[in-house]
């Protein structure tokens, strides 16, 4: 029999929570630990129509990315919608799971699936918290070869981009929100930077460095991880059901 406790204790053992940012409340988000486990749906988000999925498809458990909860709940009524939310989880017995900040930072978390999608071998870590990646690809490529690679392998419906006009071989990733850290990208030496969430003053600053810039979307750049995950619980549980979520997905639309 599988637990959600041993399911818990297998992702801490790949993602410790010690690596987490302090901002970040990844982690056993609510459910019965001891409780067993024969199917479980894996959705970068605890959103109302994962949560109706994960009903409808009889799974005990929700294995998310982004925490349902990051600041302590004062009400647990369906008066909020983090209340309701996990009013509706507690009532259905689903149990959820959360590893975030700590699976972008784990080796074979969301970054090092980013950077070998798009073809390059990581070398290194982009900051200081290891949070992002740098590596190269085996030849450079135009960037206009790059960003149909990126659209395609990223499954996502449109990119943003500045094109500083150079090939694309030292590439530097970090999923979800990385705008921050275009300027250490350049001074890496990375002639290439994606990543998602990416503000005005941020694609200046690239266009001022001469960095290829893309943002490929906050939920594109980090999914691909929840294929892997699967993946790996697969092969370390087999007796257990482990559903991609087939209701969630990009949620920006392009014109």
């Amino acid at each position: 029999m599988t637990r959600i406790k041993d399911i818990y204790d297998f992702l801490c053992n790949i993602a410790p929570l010690e690596l987490q940012c302090s901002f970040d409340n990844a982690g056993f988000q609510t459910g019965r630990g001891d409780r067993e486990v024969k199917k479980a749906l894996l959705s970068l988000d605890v959103t109302d129509w994962v949560i109706d999925e994960a009903r409808e498809k009889q799974a005990e458990l929700i294995l998310s990315h982004h925490p349902l909860l990051f600041t302590p709940l004062k009400k647990f009524t369906d008066e909020s919608r983090d209340g309701g939310k996990l009013l509706r989880l507690a009532e259905n017995g689903i149990a959820v799971i959360s590893m975030h900040t700590n699976l972008d930072i784990a080796l074979g978390g969301v970054n090092d699936v980013l950077i070998s999608a798009l073809g390059a071998t990581a070398e290194r870590g982009l900051d200081e918290e290891n949070c992002g990646r740098i590596g190269t690809l085996p030849e450079p490529v135009s960037m206009e070869e790059f960003l149909v690679r990126c659209k395609e392998t990223l499954k996502t419906k449109g990119l943003r981009y500045y094109n500083a006009g150079r090939p694309v071989q030292k590439l530097a990733v970090m999923g979800g929100s990385g705008g921050d850290s275009v300027e250490r990208a350049f001074t890496l030496g990375c002639d290439t930077f994606v990543t998602a969430d990416i503000k005005y003053h941020q694609f200046l600053l690239a266009a001022e460095l001469g960095l290829n810039l893309i943002d490929a979307d906050h939920f594109c750049t980090e999914n691909p991880v929840m294929a892997a995950l699967q993946g790996l619980l697969k092969n370390t549980f087999p007796e257990v059901e482990f559903a991609l979520s087939e209701t969630h997905g990009q949620v920006v639309d392009f014109f």
